[in-house]
């Protein structure tokens, strides 16, 4: 037997000696991989113990959560399940199963564990952040208020719970409660970006050159962040700096060459700001390869054929437009 693999096979055998025999092993510092190992053998030595059921359950939604599979999930909600025969009277084991069941789309089994948790812990600090999240992107906002209320009650500087009501303000179009959250996230949490990338996009909706500084700043936590980059390429745009927005874009599409806004916008600098028909095709037409059914950069493709002087292309390319439903604003 090679030596590398006799070490493997001797590593294994003492993980699951020590699951079934050993000392107890914090299974936080192991991989989700590890850590289901070493609960497969303990719970096949104490098949009734609900802990090690609920243990399990929540490794295997960490690792749905990693791999972005359905099958963890399913897996968790068996086990959490079976713990909650054994043992029905704990909180947390309906909380995690209301994370499993959210995690597949299973939004109104979701609530009802949560609920259960709730009734045996009305005070359940993490139920209620929990039922807070879900309803929100269930869209359910005013239930979402009213657990994240309860969240803010025990934790006033609860960073998800502030986010989240930042989030609700925002898309309720109420902009001053908005920036009074994510502002108020800044303050506690200086390095927390996505409350940066928020505010920044809050002003750059307005044209508002205060919308840059906090750009800038959550490019500097995040440099690689594709969101944030297109926001400050817009903003320039609107304010009419085309050479810095073209920046941005350019940048964007070396990090993702699949980008089509960014493609787009490219085209639409060259075309109107330049006046390089060319280029303006060029990128107007990676656009499209991007995304074949992008009305607008059809249309715009037909555009800067016409302002190229090719009639015949330009006659092609808005028909195009028209067929994948392109209506010019009134």
């Amino acid at each position: 037997m090679k030596k590398k693999t006799y070490l493997l096979l001797l590593a294994s055998v003492f993980t699951l000696f020590f699951a079934a025999c050993g000392p107890e092993i914090d299974i936080d510092k192991l991989s989700p991989e590890e850590a289901i190992e070493y609960l497969d053998a303990k719970i096949k030595k104490h098949p009734d113990d609900a802990n090690l059921h609920y243990q399990r359950g929540k490794t295997l939604i960490a690792l749905g959560k990693q791999k972005n599979h359905s099958q963890y999930f399913k897996e968790a909600i068996n086990d959490l399940n079976k713990a909650i025969s054994i043992d029905p009277d704990h909180a947390e084991y309906y909380i995690a199963l209301g994370d499993a069941y959210f995690s597949i789309g299973n939004t109104g089994e979701s609530y009802t564990a949560l609920r259960k948790a709730l009734q045996l812990d009305e005070n359940n600090f993490e139920a209620h952040l929990k039922m807070g999240e879900i309803a929100y992107y269930s869209g359910n906002h005013e239930l979402a208020m009213e657990n994240l209320n309860k969240v803010t009650e025990q934790d006033p500087n609860n960073q998800t719970a502030l986010f989240i009501k930042g989030f609700i303000y925002k898309e309720a179009k109420d902009t001053a409660n908005a920036v009074f959250y994510f502002r108020k996230l800044i303050d506690l949490y200086p390095d927390y970006e996505p409350a940066y990338e928020e505010l920044g996009m809050l002003y750059a909706q307005h044209r508002n050159k205060l919308g840059l500084e906090y750009l800038n700043t959550a490019l500097k936590l995040q440099p690689e962040n594709i969101n944030v980059l297109y926001a400050l390429g817009l903003l320039y745009q609107d304010v009419e700096e085309a050479e810095k927005a073209n920046e941005y874009y350019a940048k964007i599409n070396v990090l993702d060459s699949t980008f089509k806004y960014a493609w787009h916008n490219r085209g639409y600098l060259e075309m109107v700001f330049y006046e390089d028909y060319p280029n303006a095709i060029e990128f107007f037409q990676k656009a499209l390869q991007c995304d074949p059914q992008y009305a607008e950069a059809a249309y715009n493709l037909g555009l800067a054929y016409e302002l190229a002087g090719d009639k015949a292309k330009a006659k092609e390319c808005y028909a195009n437009a028209e067929k994948l439903g392109y209506k010019e604003a009134e």
